[in-house]
C-alpha cells in the first residue's frame, strides 16, 4: 500500500469530457440498429400505406401479395392475436394497422415480411385496394370550421381578461400561423425483433421510451409486459420522434416475427418515415391584448388551435405546454389562454423538441412587436417592461410562483457583450440608405418550464453493478439520442465513488434491468437519471464505507474514498481491493437507485399548481439581412447567454445550445411542410424538405454559458436540463427577420409574417407591407 495524495478524478462532474460515442460516432464503429449483424433466417418487413386521406376501405385482396417470391407472412389488423391500438395515453385511437377506415394518406394498410426488403417492397405494390372516399379535413382552419376535434379543448385564466381589455387605453388583435417540423434524425425508425420460448419477444429498437415500446409489443401479441424485453443501445436522432412513434414499427417486427417464428426486422426508408410518422405541432394563435401608453401588457385572451392529425397521440400534452408557455417571460396580469386540439386527417403529429412550448413563445414574441410597433418603441424595450418582476408580477397564469428569474440581469449583460444599442442605431442607418437589402436585429428571451407536466412520470431508476476487479456496470432508464445523457450520467457515478471515468461501462437501456421508465424527454433526463444513479452509487460507496471501518477498524467519518483509492486512517488500498475484500466478506456490490421529482404538483381541472421544478433561461440576439426583391434572408450574427446551472459537462451543454440554435433557425425559417389537395405530404425526402446545412451557420456566433451560482433547486450538481430550451433561441432569427421587413414603413407596422420564414413568405411579406421611405414604389 503506498499513500497517494487525494486528486480529484478525471471523469468527475463538471469537465468537458467528451460524448462516449463520439469517436464511434465520427469512424462508424458506433452500433444502430440496422448495423447489427442479421440474424440467420432474418425477414425484413415493409408496411404498405393508404393511397387516401379519409376513406373506407371497401375491398382489399392480398392474394397476389402472399403469392409472391420470398414472402412469408402477409399481416393484417384481422391478424392481430392482442389489441388494434398504439395510443400512449389510452385515447384508443391510433390503430397498429388500419381495419376498414384510413384517416390519412399513408396509413399503414398491411405489412408485408420477405427474404429481402426489396421483395417485400415488390410484393406489396401487388395488393388491390379499393376505397370510398369520404370528407377529408387537411387544416386547422377547416377542423375548426368542422369542429373536428380529438380531444376536448382546455382554458387557462388568472384575473379579468374581458375586464383588463376594456379598461386597456390600447387593444391589439391578430393571428400568427406556425408551421410544424419534421424531425429528419439521420438513423430512421427501425426495430428487430427475436423471437423466443412461450411466445416471448426480444426488441432491440430506436426509442426514446423502451417502456412504452414494451407494452405496446405486449397488448398487441395478447402478452403480459414480463413477456417482452425492448434495448436500447443508442439512437442516430430522435428529437421527440421516438417518444411514441417508435412503437408502432416495433409492433409490427413484433407480428412477423411472432407470424414466421424468425428474427424480423423493420426499417422505414426516408420517405416513407416522413410520410408515416408525426411532425412537430402547426398551431394557429389568435391574440387580443390590451396595454398601456408605455406597452404594459394590462390584459390578454389567446386562441390557440394545434394540428393534432387523425389521433390524439401526445396533443394533450404538448398542447398544454403550448398554454403553459404563451407567457415566456412575460408576466400577463389578466389573461385567458384557450386551445383546442384540431382532428385532421393528416399523419398524427408528436412531440418534438420543445413540446408545444415554442408555437407558445413565438405567439408571444408577435404580441411584443405589435405593441413595440403600436407605441413606437424598439421592441428589446417593451420586453423588459414586461419581464417577470418581484412581489406582484411574479405568478403564471397557472398560478405558479416565478422564484428563480434572472431574465433581467441575462438580458442586461448581453445587450452590453452584442452592442445591442450601437448595433440597432446603425442597422437603422443602414436601412435608411440600401434599397434592397434590409437588416434586422432582434434579442428575445427563454424561459421554459422544466419537468414533465403529466406528473407520474417525474421518476427514474438506475441499476450499478461493481465487479471484483473494481470495474462499475452503469444501467438507467435514459436512452441516449445523442445528447450526451450516458456520458453524463456516468461522470455522476464516477465522481460519487471517486474512480477514473474508464472504469464505468455504459450499457443499453434494457426494459429487463430498470423497469417502469419514463421517457427520455421533458429536458429531464440528465435530472432524473443522473439522481437515480447518484442515489445507486451512495447506497454502494454506504456499503463500501460501512465495510472499511470494520475491516480496518476506523471510524466511518476516517474513510475517504479517493482517486480510484479508499483510505482509511492509516491505511490505503485501491478501490479494486477494497472491492475485493467487500466480496470476500459478502458485501452486496449490487444497488438500485431511484428518484422522484420534488416540489411539483398541478390541478389541470382548475388548471392551477407547481408543474414545474424550475426554469432555464436564455437570452439571444440575432441579426440578419433579407433581400427584398427575392425574399432571401440570411443570418449575419447570433449572440447567445444561456443560463446552464453548474454543467455537468460543459463541451455537451455547449453543443445542445449551437445544435438546438440550428435545428430551431430551421423551423422558423426553412423547413416547410406542405401537402396538396390531396393530403399527399409533398415534402417528403431531402430534396423537397430543407433542414439547415453547413452554409446556414453564420460564421459569427458567440455562446457563452452562465451558472457558476447553480440551480437554486437541489438537482443534480446543482445543474440545469439544456436538451429543450436553446430551440426557442431561435425565435430570435424569426423575430429579426420581421423587423427587417418592417423597416420598409419605418418600423410602423408588423408584416404579415407567418413560419417558417421562407423566401416566398419573406416576399409576401415585403409585398404586403404599405409604402414606406424605405420601400421603392
Amino acid at each position: 500500500m503506498d499513500n497517494a495524495t487525494p486528486v480529484e478524478a478525471p471523469g468527475a462532474a463538471g469537465r468537458p469530457h467528451p460524448h462516449d460515442s463520439g469517436r464511434k460516432h465520427v469512424t462508424g464503429e458506433a452500433l444502430f440498429v440496422d448495423d447489427i449483424p442479421a440474424p440467420a433466417d432474418l425477414v425484413y418487413v415493409h408496411a404498405a400505406g393508404s393511397e387516401r386521406a379519409h376513406a373506407r376501405v371497401t375491398r382489399m385482396d392480398l392474394d397476389r401479395v402472399r403469392a409472391a417470391g420470398g414472402v412469408r407472412a402477409v399481416i393484417t389488423a384481422g391478424d392481430i392475436p392482442g389489441v388494434n391500438d398504439i395510443s400512449p395515453t389510452g385515447t384508443d385511437d391510433d390503430p397498429v394497422l388500419a381495419d376498414g377506415l384510413v384517416q390519412f394518406h399513408g396509413q399503414p394498410l398491411f405489412a408485408v415480411a420477405a427474404d429481402t426488403m426489396r421483395q417485400a417492397r415488390a410484393a406489396a405494390r401487388l395488393a388491390t385496394v379499393e376505397y370510398e372516399d369520404l370528407p377529408a379535413i387537411l387544416t386547422i382552419e377547416e377542423a375548426l370550421e368542422e369542429k373536428s376535434f380529438v380531444l376536448d379543448p382546455h382554458t387557462m385564466r388568472r384575473g379579468d381578461a374581458d375586464k383588463g381589455l376594456q379598461d386597456a387605453p390600447h387593444r391589439i388583435s391578430g393571428r400568427i400561423r406556425i408551421g410544424g417540423q419534421e424531425q429528419f434524425y439521420l438513423e430512421g425508425q427501425v426495430s428487430l425483433a427475436l423471437p423466443g420460448e412461450d411466445g416471448d419477444m426480444v426488441v432491440q429498437c430506436s426509442s426514446q421510451h423502451p417502456a412504452d415500446v414494451q407494452h405496446q409489443v405486449a397488448r398487441v401479441l395478447g402478452l403480459r409486459a414480463n413477456g417482452v424485453t425492448v434495448i436500447v443501445r443508442r439512437m442516430g436522432g430522435a428529437f421527440g420522434g421516438k417518444e411514441t412513434q417508435a412503437a408502432q414499427w416495433a409492433v409490427l417486427a413484433a407480428l412477423a416475427a411472432r407470424a414466421t417464428g424468425r428474427p424480423a426486422k423493420m426499417c422505414l426508408d426516408r420517405d416513407d418515415d416522413m410520410v408515416m410518422t408525426g411532425k412537430r405541432h402547426p398551431f394557429i394563435a389568435d391574440y387580443d391584448v390590451g396595454f398601456d401608453d408605455h406597452g404594459r401588457i394590462q390584459a390578454i385572451k389567446y386562441m390557440f388551435a394545434s394540428g393534432c392529425g387523425f389521433s390524439a397521440d401526445l396533443s394533450a400534452s404538448i398542447s398544454d405546454r403550448a398554454m403553459f408557455h404563451a407567457d415566456n417571460g412575460y408576466y400577463l396580469d389578466n389573461v385567458e389562454i384557450v386551445c383546442h386540439r384540431c382532428k385532421t386527417n393528416t399523419v398524427s403529429n408528436t412531440a418534438f423538441r420543445g413540446f408545444g412550448g415554442p408555437q407558445g413563445m413565438v405567439a408571444m414574441e408577435r404580441v411584443i412587436e405589435e405593441i413595440a410597433r403600436k407605441v413606437g418603441r424598439d421592441p428589446l424595450a417593451i420586453r423588459k417592461l414586461n419581464y417577470y418582476g418581484g412581489e406582484g408580477r411574479n405568478v403564471t397564469p397557472y398560478h405558479m410562483t416565478v422564484e428563480d428569474n434572472v431574465l433581467p440581469e441575462l438580458t442586461a449583460e448581453l445587450e452590453r457583450t452584442s452592442d445591442y444599442g450601437k448595433r440597432r442605431d446603425e442597422i437603422a442607418a443602414f436601412n435608411r440608405t440600401s434599397p434592397v437589402i434590409k437588416r434586422g436585429l432582434a434579442l428575445t428571451p427563454v424561459k421554459f418550464g422544466i419537468s414533465f407536466t403529466t406528473t407520474f412520470l417525474n421518476q427514474a431508476g438506475a441499476l450499478v453493478h461493481i465487479y471484483t476487479d473494481g470495474s462499475i456496470h452503469l444501467n438507467h432508464g435514459g436512452t441516449e439520442m445523442g445528447q450526451g445523457l450516458f456520458i453524463k450520467v456516468a461522470q455522476v457515478v464516477a465522481d460519487e465513488l471517486r474512480v477514473s471515468l474508464d472504469r464505468i461501462k455504459i450499457t443499453a437501456t434494457d426494459t429487463a434491468k430498470v423497469p417502469n421508465t419514463s421517457p427520455t424527454a421533458a429536458s429531464s433526463g440528465t435530472d432524473m437519471n443522473g439522481k437515480a444513479a447518484q442515489a445507486a452509487a451512495r447506497t454502494l460507496k454506504g456499503r463500501l464505507r460501512a465495510f472499511a471501518a470494520g475491516h480496518f477498524g476506523v471510524d466511518e467519518a476516517e474513510v475517504e474514498f479517493r482517486l480510484d483509492r479508499v483510505g482509511a486512517g492509516k491505511h490505503e488500498v485501491s478501490f479494486a481491493e477494497l472491492v475485493k475484500l467487500a466480496y470476500l466478506n459478502r458485501v452486496q456490490l449490487s444497488a438500485t437507485g431511484f428518484y422522484r421529482t420534488p416540489k411539483i404538483s398541478y390541478d389541470r381541472e382548475k388548471a392551477a399548481g407547481r408543474p414545474f421544478l424550475y426554469f432555464s433561461y436564455g437570452v439571444c440576439v440575432s441579426e440578419v439581412a433579407i433581400d427584398t426583391l427575392t425574399g432571401e434572408s440570411k443570418v449575419l450574427r447570433v449572440d447567445i447567454l444561456h443560463e446552464v446551472g453548474r454543467s455537468l459537462n460543459p463541451a455537451i451543454d455547449r453543443g445542445q445550445v449551437e445544435g438546438g440554435f440550428i435545428q430551431g433557425m430551421g423551423w422558423l425559417t426553412s423547413e416547410e411542410l406542405w401537402w396538396d389537395s390531396q393530403g399527399r405530404l409533398g415534402t417528403h425526402a431531402p430534396s423537397t424538405y430543407k433542414i439547415p446545412a453547413c452554409g446556414d451557420r453564420c460564421e459569427d456566433f458567440r455562446l457563452t454559458l452562465l451558472g457558476e451560482t447553480g440551480n437554486r433547486e437541489g438537482t443534480i450538481h446543482r445543474s440545469k436540463a439544456v436538451g429543450e430550451p436553446p430551440l426557442m433561441l431561435a425565435i430570435s432569427v424569426f423575430q429579426a427577420i420581421s423587423d427587417a421587413v418592417s423597416s420598409l414603413d419605418d418600423y410602423r407596422t408588423v408584416p404579415g409574417l407567418d413560419t417558417p420564414a421562407t423566401p416566398e413568405r419573406i416576399l409576401n411579406a415585403v409585398n404586403g407591407m404599405p409604402a414606406g421611405p424605405g420601400k421603392k414604389p
